[in-house]
């Protein structure tokens, strides 16, 4: 992106329009590519407020974030997140607002988020078999989590995406089942690869690797895949299929790096500014907001000089000890 519409540009001339929003580092699952199975997760006295996720968030878009996904751990469990939901949904410059959930929630939630103004999800599902779904998310329930997914579908989002982390050995015969049930519910799919984020004892990364090109050539023999131009905004390249409305995207950090097109930053809950998903670079948002509560000019002025913090890229290693130790669910989704 070279466009210069928004102050939050870059030293490589990438503008920042997508900001993804974690409001909770807890989960109700501990996915084995995720998390360790035992985590200590952060008091509530170190995490940002309500009010104060929605100042920040409110802040970007005035700076010209025009795309804002609310993550976690899972963003569900946060208590009153309804609220924020409908305080952001009614942000006039906001495009868009998109929610990455495990699913299990949605079965009650999906009604009332899309009436308090959100546009699409993303879903995570990597597994359509009970026993083996339990197993990658030790503490899931696939009834509930395709409970979910039926309910969005039938509130009728904007845009609803699964996701699928691939490991081989483990769930990658299922490939062609996630993309038949993809089709048949009229959703997209996007596969990603492995993201070595957090110590994890559970299973050995470099093992269980497989890459986008490999899953990529197992649908292709099944249903020939032709490259499409479009974007959600986000890293997946997609697909499509000639007999069907579903994509298929891939988000490969490994295989197929996407820095150069990088146009987002995420901000945890504990308000860090993260300007890269690989590497520690970041602001303390938390900090500036406490030290000038209500002072919207400063808070605009360190995000927009943040920018200056942005890497060109990053750099996943599969051997070895990795190199980011935060896990997913602290980095935001």
């Amino acid at each position: 992106m070279t466009s210069t519409s928004t102050p939050l540009q870059d030293r490589f001339g990438r503008s920042v329009d997508y900001l993804r929003l974690s409001v909770t580092d807890r989960c109700d699952f501990r996915c084995v590519y995720c998390m360790a199975e035992d985590m200590t997760f952060l008091p509530r006295k170190q995490i940002l407020s309500l009010e104060q996720l929605y100042d920040i968030a409110s802040n970007f878009v005035e700076l010209g974030v025009k795309k804002i996904r609310l993550t976690g751990g899972e963003p569900l469990v946060r208590n009153n997140v309804m609220a924020l939901v409908e305080r952001l949904g009614k942000l006039d410059k906001l495009e868009q607002l998109h929610l990455t959930t495990n699913g299990a929630q949605l079965d009650k939630y999906a009604g009332p988020l899309k009436a308090a103004g959100l546009t699409g999800m993303n879903i995570s599902i990597d597994s359509l078999q009970p026993e083996r779904f339990k197993a990658l998310t030790r503490f899931g329930e696939l009834s509930k989590v395709l409970a979910g997914i039926d309910a969005a579908v039938a509130t009728g989002f904007q845009r609803i995406k699964l996701n699928a982390v691939i490991l081989k050995g483990r769930n990658d015969d299922e490939i062609i089942d996630l993309v038949d049930y993809a089709r048949h519910k009229n959703v997209d799919i996007s596969f990603i690869e492995e993201m070595p984020l957090g110590q994890i004892s559970e299973h050995d990364r470099a093992k269980s690797f497989i890459s986008s090109e490999q899953i990529r050539d197992t649908i292709h023999a099944r249903y020939p895949l032709t490259t499409s131009t479009e974007t959600t905004g986000g890293p997946s390249r997609y697909y499509r299929m000639a007999d069907s409305v579903s994509r298929i995207g891939f988000i490969s950090p490994h295989s197929h790096n996407f820095c150069h097109l990088c146009n987002r930053v995420r901000l945890t809950v504990e308000g860090r500014l993260l300007l890269c998903l690989g590497n520690e670079h970041s602001l303390n948002l938390k900090e500036i907001i406490e030290a000038h509560p209500g002072d919207d000019q400063v808070l605009q002025t360190a995000i927009i000089k943040a920018m200056d913090l942005k890497p060109e890229r990053h750099h996943f290693d599969l051997d070895g000890e990795p190199q980011i130790v935060r896990f997913m669910n602290t980095t935001g989704g």
